[in-house]
């Protein structure tokens, strides 16, 4: 019998499973009541206009819809994007655009073009859990910075700046797991240290699309372009967002915005991961978002998640007990409670899921500490569920803080 944790690179001693994938599995069951995952509503899928979708791709454009295509996907689908990307003053190129496998491809590829192993990199705490498991072999020194309701504390970055970090990570709409926003002020800021200290930024937009509330607020590679006096997009600013939040997560669709000579790099470290993305997938894509339909959809997703989460913020103020407080997310799919310190919500979820109900704990969320915390997901259950799971929840809490006191 072989010995195969002998031959294993020693790099794979630094990963494991992701915690969420595996919180999934034991919330399969129709019973319990999740918040665990990211997932959007099946519900809303747009499973007719993806239909005629596929029937107009394979009709019009035949085996070539079935062929390899090139490395850096379609060319319709990456000029139907760099279109919606450019603004007034900011023209985004189809050769600032990459399609990937969805986000977590995006963050990967980052990774292996600007990674050496023990390189340090910044990022908010908490984090999303996802790119520390896509980084986690490159044994990163990572800079922590704070973060509260508006974001990123970006009077807090110049110390971690002059570390000379290869790359600043940050979700800066609707973050997952708090559902923070970064602010305006605060990106301008952001922007003009980067610019200032030579540092690039890697911001993550799987959710922008979907807020609720407020207003709107620029890309972080537009402010960016305008600090450092740009017309194209050829900045310190690599962009990715994905059709997985706001068309299917199942057509595993994403992309890539960047600088020539950074898309020029992340090509050939996807030549080297898969060759390319599928390519009927790509054209049903373009397909569905070309004639305006994602815009209509987008609005619909809006309106729904915003009554659930309008639902779970009220569930949470009358069913959770007085020492928990919690995020009030403008948008996105998530929000995260905190507890008393001395309560792990780790091992409270041991406890929740016995009474049919699931979250994710937020340690993994952080490099160090989260231990109290949690993230809540409400994009996925009804109305109707989120509210028998939040008070299956508070109850929990309210029975744990008696048997538990500080």
């Amino acid at each position: 019998m072989v010995n195969w944790n002998a031959k294993f690179a020693a790099r794979t001693g630094r990963m494991r499973r992701s915690s969420i994938r595996e919180i999934l599995k034991l919330t399969q069951r129709p019973d319990v009541i999740s918040f665990a995952g990211g997932l959007p509503a099946p519900e809303l899928f747009p499973i007719e206009q993806i239909r005629a979708a596929a029937d107009r791709v394979l009709t019009e454009r035949g085996a070539g819809a079935l062929q390899y295509s090139t490395s850096e996907g379609i060319p319709e689908l990456r000029s139907y994007l760099a279109a919606r990307m450019s603004r007034p003053g900011l023209t985004v190129s189809p050769d600032n655009i990459l399609i990937v496998q969805g986000g977590q491809q995006a963050i990967d590829l980052v990774g292996r073009i600007l990674f050496d192993e023990g390189d340090r990199a910044i990022v908010e705490s908490p984090t999303y859990l996802g790119m520390l498991v896509a980084w986690r072999a490159y044994n990163l020194n990572y800079l922590v910075v704070p973060t509260d309701q508006h974001g990123l504390i970006t009077e807090l970055l110049p110390p971690a700046l002059r570390q000379n970090p290869k790359l600043m990570y940050l979700v800066p709409n609707f973050q997952n797991p708090q559902g923070v926003t970064l602010s305006g002020a605060r990106r301008a800021h952001l922007a003009q240290l980067a610019a200032e200290h030579g540092s690039v930024i890697l911001e993550d937009n799987p959710y922008g699309d979907l807020r609720y509330s407020g207003e709107d607020l620029p890309s972080l590679y537009a402010v960016d372009a305008q600090v450092r006096g740009l017309s194209e997009l050829n900045g310190g600013v690599i962009y990715t967002s994905s059709f997985s939040k706001i068309l299917a997560p199942g057509l595993r669709m994403a992309w890539i915005a960047a600088p020539v000579p950074v898309i020029d790099k992340l090509v050939q470290a996807k030549q080297g991961a898969d060759l390319q993305c599928n390519t009927f997938s790509q054209y049903i894509a373009y397909e569905v978002c070309k004639d305006g339909f994602i815009d209509a959809h987008i609005l619909r997703l809006r309106d729904a998640y915003r009554q659930r989460r309008d639902v779970m913020l009220a569930a949470l103020e009358r069913e959770f007990p007085e020492e928990a407080r919690w995020s009030k997310p403008d948008g996105g799919l998530f929000l995260m409670v905190h507890v008393p310190q001395h309560i792990n919500a780790t091992e409270l979820l041991k406890e929740a899921i016995e009474r049919k109900v699931a979250y994710v704990p937020g340690d993994d969320f952080h490099v160090e500490g989260g231990q109290n915390t949690f993230r809540l997901n409400y994009s996925n259950a009804s109305p109707e569920m989120i509210e028998e799971g939040i008070r299956r929840l508070g109850a929990l809490l309210k029975e744990v803080i008696v048997r538990q006191p500080a």
